[in-house]
């Protein structure tokens, strides 16, 4: 497995892509982002000429943003998590529940249109691939020597790949970096949101699954280790909770204004912190999950004091 790194123009920094030679050819999992140095970083890492398969962590700009760019350079077939085939199509739905979604905490169109100019601005959402396949639609993918996990929290589409001894993990597992567990609008019935904080407990125990496995992150070029990538990200949103546990009460804008005194102006910003706090009163209001999830794969006695502080 070839780890590809190209810088993006977003705050997360370097992005990674990954290549492989299997059996049945050629294979990319992400494709980095859509700008002038990724696509050079693609054609100078990867000959679009041999590519078989295309495989997509989860449809996020900075790792899916040149799916294009490859279908009209290849002939290679194009996978993506349902959930994101789901976004593709009712993007505009999606748009208009995500609006009454934060109008329900509170913010209304002084918060909704700026953001939406926002993502138009910075290109969050670029075109949609051509042509794709769905990941959990299709059978056979065992045969190409790829399997797949399921592992929502940061969004509700994330999939790790396993391949041989590695995983394939996007943004799931990352060394020091704390990803916004996203406020979206639940694709299933696009009624309510999307509960990270239930996704992410749950997924803990998929995740337990990948400590034999080299991870392959979407961000800084390698991890630790599963558990110590999992301590990082349960620790940092314990120690967030503590902040937010008595403003709890609050609405949330008050929150906001509490926490960073008006320091957030970039509306993404501000929908990224409000994502964070919507998860932490989610996880204040019944940490019982949390610690259960944790005491199954063993990591509960890491953070046992820091959860006592906010249950």
């Amino acid at each position: 497995m070839h780890q590809h790194t190209v810088q993006t123009p977003y705050m997360v920094g370097e992005v990674h892509f990954y290549s492989t030679e299997l059996e049945c050819g050629l294979v990319l999992f992400d494709t980095g982002p859509p700008t002038p140095e990724g696509e050079a970083a693609l054609l100078q890492h990867v000959d679009l000429a041999r590519l078989k398969y295309l495989f997509i962590t989860h449809c996020h700009v900075d790792h899916y943003g040149l799916a294009n760019f490859i279908t009209h350079r290849s002939d290679a077939q194009v996978f993506i998590p349902r959930s994101d085939a789901i976004k593709f199509q009712r993007h505009g739905e999606r748009m208009e529940r995500m609006a009454e979604l934060l109008g329900s905490f509170g913010f209304g169109s002084e918060l909704t249109v700026p953001l939406k100019e926002s993502f138009e601005r910075n290109k969050i959402f670029p075109a949609v691939p051509e042509r794709f396949r769905i990941v959990e639609d299709t059978p056979g993918l065992s045969e190409l020597g790829i399997s797949y996990l399921s592992c929502p929290g940061h969004s509700q589409s994330d999939l790790a790949y396993l391949v041989g001894d590695c995983a394939v993990t996007g943004d799931i597992l990352l060394r020091n970096i704390f990803q916004a567990p996203l406020l979206d609008v639940d694709l299933n019935t696009f009624s309510g949101r999307f509960r990270n904080y239930d996704a992410y407990c749950s997924s803990l125990l998929t995740l337990a699954q990948l400590r034999d496995r080299r991870i392959m992150p979407g961000h800084r070029q390698y991890v630790d280790g599963v558990d110590q990538s999992i301590l990082f990200y349960v620790r940092t949103l314990l120690q967030r909770a503590v902040q937010v546990r008595p403003l709890r009460t609050r609405p949330i804008s008050g929150i906001l204004d509490q926490l960073f005194r008006g320091r957030l102006a970039e509306p993404f910003f501000i929908y990224l912190k409000i994502s964070e706090i919507v998860f932490m009163l989610d996880l204040l209001d019944d940490p019982a999950p949390l610690k259960a999830s944790l005491e199954q794969i063993g990591l509960f006695h890491e953070v046992a004091a820091l959860y006592e502080a906010i249950s």
